[in-house]
Protein backbone atom coordinates (compact mmCIF):
# COMPACT_ATOMS: atom_id res chain seq x y z
CA UNK A 1 0.00 0.00 0.00
CA UNK A 2 2.54 2.14 0.84
CA UNK A 3 4.49 1.50 -2.08
CA UNK A 4 1.67 2.70 -4.45
CA UNK A 5 0.76 5.77 -2.34
CA UNK A 6 4.81 6.31 -3.16
CA UNK A 7 4.27 5.73 -6.70
CA UNK A 8 1.01 8.09 -6.86
CA UNK A 9 2.98 11.00 -5.03
CA UNK A 10 6.17 10.51 -7.16
CA UNK A 11 3.76 10.95 -9.81
CA UNK A 12 1.69 14.03 -8.42
CA UNK A 13 5.69 15.67 -8.17
CA UNK A 14 7.05 14.92 -11.59
CA UNK A 15 6.81 18.50 -12.84
CA UNK A 16 9.21 19.33 -9.92
CA UNK A 17 11.18 16.78 -10.95
CA UNK A 18 11.16 17.61 -14.47
CA UNK A 19 12.66 21.03 -13.14
CA UNK A 20 15.39 19.60 -10.84
CA UNK A 21 16.41 17.92 -13.89
CA UNK A 22 15.89 20.78 -16.21
CA UNK A 23 18.10 22.90 -13.59
CA UNK A 24 20.85 20.90 -13.46
CA UNK A 25 21.65 20.43 -17.02
CA UNK A 26 21.45 24.23 -17.34
CA UNK A 27 24.14 24.23 -14.56
CA UNK A 28 26.34 21.87 -15.66
CA UNK A 29 26.54 23.75 -19.06
CA UNK A 30 26.99 26.83 -17.66
CA UNK A 31 29.62 25.15 -15.01
CA UNK A 32 31.22 23.92 -18.31
CA UNK A 33 31.08 27.02 -20.13
CA UNK A 34 32.90 28.74 -17.45
CA UNK A 35 35.36 26.05 -17.13
CA UNK A 36 34.39 25.19 -13.42
CA UNK A 37 36.13 21.91 -11.83
CA UNK A 38 33.82 18.57 -12.70
CA UNK A 39 34.23 17.92 -8.97
CA UNK A 40 32.94 21.46 -7.95
CA UNK A 41 29.82 20.58 -10.38
CA UNK A 42 28.92 17.43 -8.77
CA UNK A 43 29.00 18.61 -5.58
CA UNK A 44 26.71 21.19 -5.79
CA UNK A 45 24.29 19.36 -8.64
CA UNK A 46 24.27 16.80 -5.71
CA UNK A 47 23.12 18.95 -2.70
CA UNK A 48 20.97 20.68 -4.48
CA UNK A 49 19.28 16.95 -5.62
CA UNK A 50 19.87 16.20 -1.23
CA UNK A 51 17.83 19.29 -0.95
CA UNK A 52 14.79 18.96 -3.48
CA UNK A 53 14.62 15.16 -2.57
CA UNK A 54 14.36 15.96 1.53
CA UNK A 55 11.56 18.32 0.83
CA UNK A 56 10.03 16.18 -1.25
CA UNK A 57 10.08 13.01 1.17
CA UNK A 58 8.55 15.92 3.71
CA UNK A 59 5.24 16.22 1.89
CA UNK A 60 5.57 12.64 2.08
CA UNK A 61 3.24 11.75 5.35
CA UNK A 62 0.90 14.62 4.73
CA UNK A 63 -0.01 13.10 1.32
CA UNK A 64 -0.81 9.78 2.94
CA UNK A 65 -2.88 11.32 5.74
CA UNK A 66 -5.02 13.15 3.00
CA UNK A 67 -4.96 10.24 0.78
CA UNK A 68 -6.56 7.82 3.60
CA UNK A 69 -8.56 10.74 4.92
CA UNK A 70 -10.26 10.95 1.14
CA UNK A 71 -10.44 7.12 1.09
CA UNK A 72 -12.69 7.20 4.29
CA UNK A 73 -14.32 9.86 3.02
CA UNK A 74 -15.74 8.00 -0.14
CA UNK A 75 -16.70 5.28 1.90
CA UNK A 76 -18.80 7.57 4.58
CA UNK A 77 -19.74 10.43 1.67
CA UNK A 78 -22.91 10.54 3.12
CA UNK A 79 -22.48 11.33 6.50
CA UNK A 80 -18.73 12.27 6.72
CA UNK A 81 -18.64 14.79 4.11
CA UNK A 82 -18.03 18.50 5.36
CA UNK A 83 -14.82 15.91 7.39
CA UNK A 84 -12.69 16.87 4.52
CA UNK A 85 -8.88 17.23 4.95
CA UNK A 86 -7.88 20.38 5.35
CA UNK A 87 -6.73 22.43 2.09
CA UNK A 88 -3.20 22.95 0.95
CA UNK A 89 -4.11 26.13 -1.20
CA UNK A 90 -7.37 27.74 -2.72
CA UNK A 91 -8.09 25.74 -5.47
CA UNK A 92 -8.48 22.57 -3.30
CA UNK A 93 -10.36 24.95 -0.82
CA UNK A 94 -12.55 25.68 -4.03
CA UNK A 95 -12.71 22.55 -4.90
CA UNK A 96 -13.82 21.19 -1.75
CA UNK A 97 -16.75 24.12 -1.41
CA UNK A 98 -17.99 22.52 -4.62
CA UNK A 99 -18.17 19.09 -3.49
CA UNK A 100 -19.91 20.15 -0.35
CA UNK A 101 -22.45 22.37 -1.97
CA UNK A 102 -23.34 19.11 -4.51
CA UNK A 103 -23.83 16.94 -1.93
CA UNK A 104 -26.34 19.91 -0.63
CA UNK A 105 -28.33 19.68 -3.53
CA UNK A 106 -27.92 15.53 -4.02
CA UNK A 107 -29.65 15.95 -0.28
CA UNK A 108 -32.35 18.08 -1.19
CA UNK A 109 -33.17 16.19 -4.33
CA UNK A 110 -33.17 13.26 -2.16
CA UNK A 111 -34.77 14.69 -0.02
CA UNK A 112 -38.08 15.95 -2.28
CA UNK A 113 -38.22 12.89 -4.27
CA UNK A 114 -38.76 10.41 -0.97
CA UNK A 115 -41.77 13.39 -0.20
CA UNK A 116 -42.94 13.06 -3.68
CA UNK A 117 -42.68 9.02 -2.92
CA UNK A 118 -44.43 9.55 0.27
CA UNK A 119 -47.18 11.40 -0.96
CA UNK A 120 -47.56 8.63 -3.95
CA UNK A 121 -47.44 5.94 -1.57
CA UNK A 122 -50.35 7.36 0.27
CA UNK A 123 -52.81 8.04 -2.01
CA UNK A 124 -52.12 4.22 -3.22
CA UNK A 125 -52.49 3.12 0.10
CA UNK A 126 -56.01 4.76 0.53
CA UNK A 127 -57.19 3.82 -2.66
CA UNK A 128 -56.49 0.14 -2.46
CA UNK A 129 -58.53 0.84 0.75
CA UNK A 130 -61.18 1.95 -0.30
CA UNK A 131 -61.92 -0.11 -4.01
CA UNK A 132 -61.68 -3.10 -1.61
CA UNK A 133 -65.31 -1.94 -0.57
CA UNK A 134 -67.23 -1.73 -3.88
CA UNK A 135 -65.20 -5.17 -4.75
CA UNK A 136 -66.77 -6.76 -1.94
CA UNK A 137 -70.38 -5.18 -2.63
CA UNK A 138 -69.77 -6.83 -6.30
CA UNK A 139 -69.32 -10.18 -5.27
CA UNK A 140 -72.09 -9.78 -2.98
CA UNK A 141 -74.58 -8.63 -5.87
CA UNK A 142 -73.22 -11.49 -8.02
CA UNK A 143 -75.12 -13.85 -5.81
CA UNK A 144 -78.26 -12.72 -7.18
CA UNK A 145 -77.38 -12.11 -10.58
CA UNK A 146 -78.39 -14.16 -13.50
CA UNK A 147 -76.98 -17.86 -13.55
CA UNK A 148 -75.66 -17.34 -17.02
CA UNK A 149 -73.52 -13.81 -16.50
CA UNK A 150 -72.31 -14.78 -13.04
CA UNK A 151 -69.26 -16.85 -14.10
CA UNK A 152 -68.34 -14.30 -16.68
CA UNK A 153 -68.89 -11.44 -14.64
CA UNK A 154 -66.84 -13.46 -11.45
CA UNK A 155 -64.04 -13.51 -13.39
CA UNK A 156 -63.98 -9.88 -14.49
CA UNK A 157 -64.22 -9.11 -10.65
CA UNK A 158 -61.38 -11.86 -10.07
CA UNK A 159 -59.43 -9.75 -12.79
CA UNK A 160 -60.10 -6.38 -10.58
CA UNK A 161 -58.84 -8.04 -7.21
CA UNK A 162 -55.69 -9.28 -8.98
CA UNK A 163 -54.85 -6.19 -10.12
CA UNK A 164 -55.46 -4.67 -6.50
CA UNK A 165 -53.06 -6.81 -5.58
CA UNK A 166 -50.68 -6.32 -8.18
CA UNK A 167 -50.63 -2.57 -6.74
CA UNK A 168 -50.31 -3.53 -3.08
CA UNK A 169 -47.28 -6.06 -4.07
CA UNK A 170 -45.58 -2.90 -6.17
CA UNK A 171 -45.66 -0.54 -3.39
CA UNK A 172 -45.21 -3.37 -0.63
CA UNK A 173 -41.92 -4.42 -2.05
CA UNK A 174 -40.77 -0.51 -2.48
CA UNK A 175 -40.16 -1.06 1.45
CA UNK A 176 -39.66 -4.96 1.27
CA UNK A 177 -37.29 -4.86 4.79
CA UNK A 178 -39.03 -5.59 6.89
CA UNK A 179 -41.86 -7.67 6.10
CA UNK A 180 -40.60 -10.84 5.56
CA UNK A 181 -40.35 -13.91 7.49
CA UNK A 182 -38.04 -16.66 6.13
CA UNK A 183 -38.57 -20.17 7.50
CA UNK A 184 -38.31 -23.90 6.03
CA UNK A 185 -41.66 -24.03 3.78
CA UNK A 186 -43.62 -26.80 2.11
CA UNK A 187 -43.17 -25.88 -1.38
CA UNK A 188 -46.24 -28.45 -2.46
CA UNK A 189 -48.52 -26.43 -0.37
CA UNK A 190 -47.66 -22.94 -1.88
CA UNK A 191 -48.18 -24.02 -5.19
CA UNK A 192 -51.46 -25.45 -4.09
CA UNK A 193 -52.47 -22.03 -2.59
CA UNK A 194 -51.33 -20.35 -5.71
CA UNK A 195 -53.25 -23.05 -7.83
CA UNK A 196 -56.32 -22.45 -5.99
CA UNK A 197 -56.48 -18.85 -6.69
CA UNK A 198 -56.25 -19.37 -10.50
CA UNK A 199 -58.80 -22.65 -10.33
CA UNK A 200 -61.71 -20.78 -11.85
CA UNK A 201 -59.48 -19.45 -14.59
CA UNK A 202 -58.34 -22.60 -15.43
CA UNK A 203 -61.68 -24.05 -15.55
CA UNK A 204 -63.32 -21.14 -17.55
CA UNK A 205 -60.45 -21.26 -20.06
CA UNK A 206 -60.24 -25.35 -19.94
CA UNK A 207 -56.58 -24.94 -19.95
CA UNK A 208 -55.50 -28.23 -18.27
CA UNK A 209 -52.98 -28.48 -15.22
CA UNK A 210 -50.37 -31.05 -15.35
CA UNK A 211 -48.78 -30.74 -11.66
CA UNK A 212 -47.46 -33.92 -9.24
CA UNK A 213 -46.30 -33.07 -5.87
CA UNK A 214 -42.45 -32.43 -5.48
CA UNK A 215 -42.05 -33.55 -2.28
CA UNK A 216 -39.61 -30.25 -1.41
CA UNK A 217 -38.78 -27.91 1.51
CA UNK A 218 -37.01 -24.40 1.13
CA UNK A 219 -35.62 -21.39 2.77
CA UNK A 220 -37.99 -18.51 1.80
CA UNK A 221 -40.81 -16.69 2.84
CA UNK A 222 -44.39 -17.97 1.92
CA UNK A 223 -46.19 -14.98 1.62
CA UNK A 224 -43.59 -13.25 -1.53
CA UNK A 225 -42.98 -16.85 -2.87
CA UNK A 226 -47.12 -17.51 -3.26
CA UNK A 227 -47.22 -13.98 -4.35
CA UNK A 228 -44.40 -14.61 -6.69
CA UNK A 229 -46.04 -18.29 -8.22
CA UNK A 230 -49.31 -16.47 -8.62
CA UNK A 231 -48.20 -13.77 -10.69
CA UNK A 232 -46.26 -16.55 -13.20
CA UNK A 233 -49.79 -18.35 -13.17
CA UNK A 234 -51.30 -15.65 -14.06
CA UNK A 235 -48.82 -14.60 -16.78
CA UNK A 236 -49.30 -18.54 -18.08
CA UNK A 237 -53.35 -18.40 -17.95
CA UNK A 238 -53.39 -14.59 -20.08
CA UNK A 239 -51.01 -15.83 -23.06
CA UNK A 240 -52.02 -19.12 -22.81
CA UNK A 241 -55.50 -19.69 -25.50
CA UNK A 242 -55.55 -23.38 -25.22
CA UNK A 243 -53.38 -26.30 -24.10
CA UNK A 244 -51.73 -26.66 -20.54
CA UNK A 245 -49.46 -25.48 -18.05
CA UNK A 246 -47.11 -27.47 -15.99
CA UNK A 247 -45.25 -27.23 -12.74
CA UNK A 248 -42.80 -29.48 -11.96
CA UNK A 249 -39.05 -30.24 -10.52
CA UNK A 250 -36.00 -30.22 -13.18
CA UNK A 251 -32.71 -30.79 -10.98
CA UNK A 252 -33.66 -29.05 -8.27
CA UNK A 253 -34.98 -26.40 -10.25
CA UNK A 254 -38.85 -25.73 -10.10
CA UNK A 255 -40.36 -24.85 -13.60
CA UNK A 256 -43.55 -23.57 -14.27
CA UNK A 257 -44.45 -24.07 -18.22
CA UNK A 258 -47.07 -23.27 -20.71
CA UNK A 259 -47.72 -24.56 -24.25
CA UNK A 260 -48.78 -20.35 -24.45
CA UNK A 261 -47.80 -18.26 -27.63
CA UNK A 262 -44.66 -17.88 -26.24
CA UNK A 263 -41.92 -14.67 -26.35
CA UNK A 264 -39.86 -13.25 -29.07
CA UNK A 265 -36.36 -14.11 -28.35
CA UNK A 266 -35.35 -10.19 -28.54
CA UNK A 267 -37.64 -9.56 -25.48
CA UNK A 268 -36.29 -12.13 -23.29
CA UNK A 269 -33.04 -10.01 -21.84
CA UNK A 270 -35.89 -7.25 -20.89
CA UNK A 271 -38.66 -9.03 -19.52
CA UNK A 272 -37.91 -8.18 -16.27
CA UNK A 273 -37.84 -4.65 -16.73
CA UNK A 274 -39.84 -1.82 -15.09
CA UNK A 275 -42.40 -1.04 -17.54
CA UNK A 276 -41.11 -2.90 -20.37
CA UNK A 277 -43.84 -5.32 -21.95
CA UNK A 278 -42.54 -6.22 -25.71
CA UNK A 279 -44.57 -7.35 -28.38
CA UNK A 280 -47.28 -9.52 -26.52
CA UNK A 281 -47.65 -6.37 -24.50
CA UNK A 282 -47.87 -4.32 -27.69
CA UNK A 283 -50.86 -6.86 -28.35
CA UNK A 284 -52.12 -6.48 -25.55
CA UNK A 285 -53.06 -3.30 -24.43
CA UNK A 286 -53.61 -4.14 -20.99
CA UNK A 287 -50.09 -5.42 -20.26
CA UNK A 288 -48.53 -3.03 -17.13
CA UNK A 289 -44.78 -4.77 -17.79
CA UNK A 290 -44.90 -4.37 -13.48
CA UNK A 291 -45.44 -8.03 -12.88
CA UNK A 292 -42.05 -9.78 -14.05
CA UNK A 293 -40.62 -7.19 -12.65
CA UNK A 294 -41.96 -7.96 -9.44
CA UNK A 295 -41.52 -10.98 -9.28
CA UNK A 296 -37.68 -10.71 -10.26
CA UNK A 297 -37.27 -8.17 -7.41
CA UNK A 298 -39.20 -10.50 -4.88
CA UNK A 299 -36.48 -13.31 -5.88
CA UNK A 300 -33.47 -11.46 -5.66
CA UNK A 301 -34.37 -9.97 -2.62
CA UNK A 302 -35.48 -13.73 -1.29
CA UNK A 303 -32.02 -14.94 -2.67
CA UNK A 304 -33.87 -16.61 -5.20
CA UNK A 305 -33.07 -17.66 -9.11
CA UNK A 306 -35.63 -16.93 -11.66
CA UNK A 307 -34.98 -17.22 -15.61
CA UNK A 308 -36.91 -17.61 -18.74
CA UNK A 309 -36.88 -19.44 -21.68
CA UNK A 310 -39.22 -19.26 -24.79
CA UNK A 311 -40.25 -19.88 -27.66
CA UNK A 312 -42.84 -18.21 -30.42
CA UNK A 313 -46.09 -20.45 -30.68
CA UNK A 314 -44.41 -23.27 -28.59
CA UNK A 315 -44.87 -21.89 -24.90
CA UNK A 316 -43.00 -20.37 -22.31
CA UNK A 317 -40.49 -21.85 -19.36
CA UNK A 318 -40.27 -19.70 -15.94
CA UNK A 319 -37.24 -21.30 -13.82
CA UNK A 320 -37.20 -20.74 -9.94
CA UNK A 321 -34.03 -21.86 -8.61
CA UNK A 322 -35.35 -22.21 -5.41
CA UNK A 323 -31.66 -23.34 -3.33
CA UNK A 324 -30.46 -21.65 -0.59
CA UNK A 325 -28.22 -18.78 -1.29
CA UNK A 326 -27.13 -15.71 -0.04
CA UNK A 327 -30.19 -13.36 0.80
CA UNK A 328 -29.48 -9.55 -0.62
CA UNK A 329 -29.85 -7.55 3.14
CA UNK A 330 -31.71 -4.04 2.83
Amino acid sequence: MKRKMLGEYLWMKRQIFLFVFLGVVIYAFVGWLYGEAAETVLYQTFLWILFTGGILLAGFPSFCRKTEQLKYLKSALDEYLAEFPEAENKIEERYQEILIKMEQIRKKLQEEQGNRYDDLNDYYSMWVHQIKTPIAAMGLLLEDADPKQRQDLSLELFKIESYVEMVTGYLRTESLGGDWLLKEQDLDSMIRQAVKKYAKMFISKKISLNYEPVSAQVLTDEKWLVFVLEQILSNGLKYTGKGQISIYLEDEILVIEDTGIGIEKEDLPRIFEKGYTGRNGRTDKKATGIGLYLVKKIMDKLGHGIWIDSEVSKGTKVYLDLRQKKLEMI
